[in-house]
């Protein structure tokens, strides 16, 4: 019987909700006071009910090829996408890019107000960091320090925020090839590498293979920015649940913008190439991880 990609992300998408609505339960964990309601609404508002959730199923899908899959794993995965979704809702600001929607729907500080959707980001943030830490990811306490610490990288000032601040800078302003590719591979890449690296940690991966899943993850952060950018130029916004053509109105520096849709889509097939040899000394066990490659270069909305 041929692999259905669907139906498997979708179980995957959901095993991920439900780990992230445990985590955003009602109930104080060990050494909080109380969370308050609000807070915790706006919170389950950003977090649940939608999404890809490509970031965690990449840490589950590389760990999974290694062997290991279980609710530790989806742990883990549920934190690198709480960073995610306070990214967004930080993101959506009025300061930031400004938008109405998200995920077809309205954006967290237009369905509360911009306060509360900062404080909804600050709390999705910290909170991952205590997920990633628990003892049910790994039994290892230092690999779980280093997961946090590189987390903290991917997610920090080498990594997607200050990915964002150079974005910030870049608008209607010249920007050479090299300089968007490191923006970007700071904004998108550096979440999206880390979740196949934590993927082959976790699965207790050899460093060899750490190595080649870590580059398959740099391939796939570049590849879907590259894709991003084409939805932005191409897709209407029923489609993307969002606006659309928002980067050419704010001046963003794309690499699309630089060299054209067509160029863009030569590079996809590049990329894709190099992603299926690296997978291809796996054989049938990458054969999820092959199908979300072709997903990320290939997907329409």
């Amino acid at each position: 019987m041929a692999f259905e990609l669907k139906p498997h992300l979708a179980k995957q998408a959901g095993r991920v909700e439900e780990t992230l609505s445990v985590l955003l339960t009602a109930d104080p964990a060990d050494q909080e006071t109380q969370r308050p309601e609000r807070l915790l609404e706006a919170m389950r508002y950003a977090a649940l009910g939608g999404g890809k959730r490509l970031r965690p199923i990449l840490v589950l899908e590389t760990a999974r090829m290694f062997g290991r899959d279980d609710p530790g794993i989806v742990i883990a995965g549920s934190a690198l996408e709480l960073i995610h979704c306070y990214s967004l809702v930080h993101d959506d600001l009025p300061t930031m890019d400004d938008d109405d929607l998200r995920r077809g729907q309205p954006t967290v500080h237009r369905a509360f107000d911009e306060a509360t959707a900062i404080l909804a980001g600050d709390a999705l943030l910290t909170l991952a960091f205590d997920a990633i830490t628990l003892d049910r990811v790994h039994p290892d306490p230092h690999l779980r320090l280093e997961l946090c610490r590189d987390l903290s990288r991917a997610a920090g000032i080498g990594g997607m925020a200050g990915g964002q601040m150079l974005d910030l800078q870049s608008e209607h302003r010249s920007r050479t090839e090299t300089e968007i590719r490191t923006l970007q591979s700071m904004k998108t890449g550096a979440l999206l590498r880390y979740a196949c690296r934590a993927g082959a940690r976790l699965g207790n991966a050899s460093e060899q293979d750490i190595g080649r899943l870590t580059r398959f993850g740099e391939i796939i952060g570049l590849a879907f920015q590259l894709a991003d950018d084409l939805l932005d130029l191409e897709a209407s916004p029923e489609r993307m649940g969002k606006a659309t053509g928002k980067d050419a109105e704010a001046g963003k520096a794309t690499l699309v913008a630089l060299s054209g849709p067509e160029r863009t889509r030569q590079e996809l097939a590049s990329l894709l190439e190099e992603a299926e040899a690296l997978l291809a000394p796996y054989g049938q066990r990458a054969e999820t991880l092959s199908a979300l490659a072709r997903y990320v270069v290939q997907r329409d909305h």
